[in-house]
């Protein structure tokens, strides 16, 4: 009995280490150059979804899987990064509901109810 299954070329898992490497050379430069703020975090999160996305579509052979299997797979990471931005607006919202209702002046509390 002979087993049969799927032979890739070395030389794809090479350039994909390759590219790999690149990717988390770029992510080093960020900080090496001391990048801040929002296009910091936005050049980790490309280079780290990037790297993620290469590693699971070549070494885990999602790429030549099926269609149902990548949806399994695809598809609750979506829905999963659709929840967390959802809870980052409500934390933002939750933040500034903060910031409003309790803003200490005089080094008394305004709003809500406080007894002295």
């Amino acid at each position: 009995m002979s087993e049969t299954g799927q032979q890739h070329p070395l030389t794809v898992y090479i350039w994909i280490w390759i590219l790999l490497f690149v990717l988390s050379s770029f992510s080093y430069m960020v900080d090496y150059y001391n990048l801040q703020g929002y296009l910091r975090w936005s050049l980790i999160l490309i280079f780290m979804l990037l790297k993620a996305g290469f590693i699971v579509a070549i070494f885990m052979h999602m790429k030549w899987e099926r269609l149902a299997l990548l949806g399994a797979i695809i598809l609750p990471t979506a829905f999963l990064l659709i929840l967390v931005g959802m809870m980052t607006l409500e934390a933002d919202y939750t933040f500034l509901a903060r910031d409003v209702f309790f803003v200490e002046q005089d080094g008394l509390l305004e709003g809500g109810n406080h007894h002295h």
